[in-house]
């Protein structure tokens, strides 16, 4: 019995009293760890139970939902009060909060009747996006296939790409099943296609084939599952407040401007929900999506010979656009026809419209009074709605836009010709954009220990001296203060192993703590500084452009004594940092889950004082050690984080190894949205680290607006730091800069052009 599974059924004893249903984020780790030992049923077992577990979690906050806001309405009355109308007065507004609490009561006990604690079925963001992306078909469709179920297989394999139709991979197992003998048109279904979806989809499709009957019919089963469906989206928004980053961490409101925030994000989420129903699969929006339905229809229905019904879904239609004028042509038509009084306007339409419309102005006002960005998702808003100094700030902002697109584009042509001048000047250029080890190493104290040849492998280099002995007790004594079990690993004390503790500390949170006086300020500073040293030397010795942190973490595994006896397993089994390593195969699939942004990794060593955890290379076939290295103060293993590198660590089988893990990306997309938080930015000290001689260190502005050119490796161009003014009125130029070259780029928005002056 694996591993594995005694957890499961340790977990289901554990908690088998109080947990309604297995966690679908539980179940998804489960399926993906039998994924990669080949185990096909324990996959599909545990994949669809995911699945249904997710969609039952859903299901069941829903009904919870609507259910508790039927039978407490505000609407109703209290004894000795009337309707609750708050404002009215001190008595009365405790009536109102009085059906705001038993609301509450009712959604949660609701909820934890059928579910369990809440706290149960919270996912991660990162697994709810793998849901998203409809991830876990495409784990299915391999399982299905190995154990010979080809119509299983067909249809999770069309469930993963209509999600993902770049996916190329999928695209030609899709060919390839489509020649298989025993698979049918009919399998190639979209397992998650929402029902008012599938229909609205039928009806194109019989409209486009001339049977207006049923196109009608199916274009009117659509309208009333997009209402249901909208119903559910709605209450669904009622969620936990959702935070930006770590904010919560700062935030401070009083109850009304608390309430106001909590709402309008409610009402955000509300209004979104006819984009997200309008979507299909995720990616492909139709426009105009619930009106489209009564053009359709009115035509199918005039088609049909049903005139009544053509002009009631006209009338429809023109209240979501009322100045259409083929539309209005139509009911002028119909009017003389048959009588313009015939049929009424769908009443459940109208209620929609005038409810949206309701929202969309209090969001406006919310955007006014408080700076809550609201971004209207429909087309058919009358205008005068948005309020007039909005309507004239955002033909501004296009004017503005538009002018700066111009000046870019001038921009390019002299960067281009700039670009030309610097090959003609280069007799080695293309030495300089390959990137290939033995650069600079910036510090006079850093030495190479092994360079890639030495350790077996490419891109690969063993440093030490990189920190002093001092630093490394410092950030010691920060993470044993300041680091959480499970930190980073979703929580999981034991991820890699049952025999090892794993607890870790972010940037971020370590520099919350310093300022909150939790953890001495000098040691989150230091964690900050020194992981920007690292970052530097690696660039340097790499001879790489700009790389961006994609995520650092300061983390110790400590050996749990008790479970070292015949112990077998790594501390980290081996992996590789941005593709999903098949060692069965020596492949390495580049492709989520994995982290296919990262470029190069590096991990810091803080101590030597404990047993095994030493760090490991091998082949593609996880099996084959090509290199080892040894843990120590100072010491940094860096390397590429492609296929090129597997790596794992051995067995901590006694004490307590300290690192500080690195990751980085050349993408700045994917930069570690913590190094340019506001907490990092208020200490202006944060920013003070060791800096190298003949190094040029640009500081950048709090959210700025960056536009990189890499020109080459020799000359790269960095420009655009700048970020608008508070009253958005220009922008403000902080710093712009080149590293490694000679030009300098300065834009002025009050007196439009861009110049570009040569150092030289």
């Amino acid at each position: 019995m694996t591993q594995k599974v005694i957890y499961s059924l340790f977990f289901c004893a554990l908690f088998g009293f109080i947990v309604k249903l297995l966690p679908y984020d539980f179940l998804f780790d489960s399926a993906v760890e039998a994924y990669y030992k080949g185990d096909w049923l324990s996959v599909i077992l545990h994949m669809e139970k995911a699945l249904r577990n997710k969609a039952l979690v859903r299901k069941v906050k829903v009904e919870c939902r609507i259910s508790c806001a039927n039978q407490t309405a505000f609407s109703e009355p209290l004894a000795g009060l009337g309707v609750p109308i708050p404002g009215a007065g001190s008595v009365e507004d405790l009536g109102f909060f009085q059906k705001i609490l038993k609301r509450a009561d009712c959604v949660n006990s609701c909820e934890s009747e059928q579910l369990g604690p809440p706290t149960i079925h919270q996912a991660t963001e990162e697994v709810e996006l793998e849901f998203k992306k409809r991830t876990p078909y495409n784990y299915l469709q391999v399982a299905y296939f190995k154990i010979n179920k080809l119509d299983k297989a067909v249809a999770a394999a069309n469930t993963f790409f209509q999600a993902n139709p770049d996916h190329m991979e999928m695209k030609q197992n899709l060919d390839y099943y489509r020649m298989m003998a025993g698979v049918q048109e009919e399998d190639f279904k979209d397992l998650e296609i929402r029902p008012h979806m599938a229909d609205f989809l039928l009806g194109k499709r019989y409209y486009s084939d001339d049977s207006f009957g049923l196109a009608a019919e199916h274009f009117e089963a659509a309208v009333d599952k997009y209402f249901t469906a909208d119903k559910e989206c709605r209450v669904l928004c009622e969620g936990a407040y959702n935070y930006d980053g770590y904010n919560y961490m700062e935030y401070r409101a009083d109850l009304f401007q608390a309430m106001t925030d909590h709402y309008t994000q409610v009402l955000n989420c509300k209004q979104r929900c006819s984009v997200e129903l309008a979507t299909n699969a995720g990616i492909k929006l139709f426009e105009d999506f619930l009106p489209s339905h009564f053009n359709y229809l009115q035509f199918s229905y005039y088609n049909s010979e049903k005139y009544e019904k053509a002009i009631e879904c006209a009338k429809t239609f023109l209240l979501f656009r009322p100045n259409d004028e083929v539309m209005n042509q139509n009911l002028a038509y119909y009017s003389v026809v048959l009588g313009e009084d015939k049929a009424e306007t769908i009443s459940v339409v109208k209620d929609y419209i005038r409810q949206s419309i309701l929202e969309k102005e209090l969001l406006y006002f919310g955007y006014e009074a408080f700076g809550i960005t609201f971004v209207d998702p429909d087309t058919w808003t009358p205008e005068d709605v948005m309020p007039k100094k909005l309507r004239d700030k955002q033909k501004a902002d296009r004017e503005t836009a538009a002018r700066i697109t111009e000046e870019i584009g001038n921009l390019m042509k002299e960067i281009e010709t700039l670009v030309e001048e610097k090959k003609k000047d280069s007799s080695d250029m293309a030495k300089m954009i390959t990137p290939q080890d033995g650069g600079s190493l910036l510090y006079d104290d850093i030495r190479v220990t092994m360079t890639s040849k030495q350790l077996n492998g490419s891109k690969r280099v063993l440093l030490d001296g990189v920190i002093s002995d001092d630093e490394c007790r410092e950030l010691h004594r920060l993470s044993n203060a300041a680091a959480l079990k499970g930190d980073g690993y979703r929580g999981r004390p034991s991820p890699h192993s049952p025999s090892e503790m794993f607890q870790g500390v972010t940037v971020l949170k370590a520099v919350k703590l310093g300022q909150e006086g939790t953890v001495p300020l000098k040691s989150a500073r230091l964690f900050f500084d020194l992981s920007e040293k690292v970052r530097k030397v690696l660039e340097s010795y790499f001879r790489v452009d700009t790389l961006y942190f994609s995520y650092s973490h300061l983390v110790c595994r400590s050996a749990i004594d008790e479970k070292q006896e015949e112990r077998t397993d790594l501390s980290h089994p081996v992996h590789v940092d941005n593709c999903l390593l098949v060692s069965e195969m020596n492949e390495c699939i580049k492709e989520p889950p994995a982290y296919t942004h990262r470029d190069y990794s590096a991990i810091l060593y803080l101590n030597d004082d404990f047993e095994g955890g030493d760090f490991i290379f091998t082949e593609l076939d996880a099996k084959t050690v090509t290199a080892e290295v040894r843990p120590q103060c100072g010491r940094v293993v860096g390397f590429g984080s492609g296929k090129e590198n597997p790596h794992g660590v051995r067995a901590v089988t006694k004490g307590q190894r300290c690192a500080v893990a690195l990751w980085f990306t050349l993408d700045p997309t994917h930069e570690e949205k913590v190094r340019n938080s506001d907490l990092t930015h208020k200490d202006p000290n944060l920013h003070q680290q060791p800096k190298p001689s003949a190094d040029i260190n640009c500081l950048i502005p709090v959210d700025p607006l960056i536009l990189s050119i890499h020109v080459n490796n020799w000359c790269k161009i960095q420009f655009f730091l700048f970020s608008w003014s508070s009253d958005m009125t220009h922008l403000d130029v902080q710093r712009l800069c080149s590293y490694r070259g000679n030009t300098t780029i300065f834009y002025n928005i009050d007196s439009p052009g861009f110049s570009i002056y040569n150092l030289s």
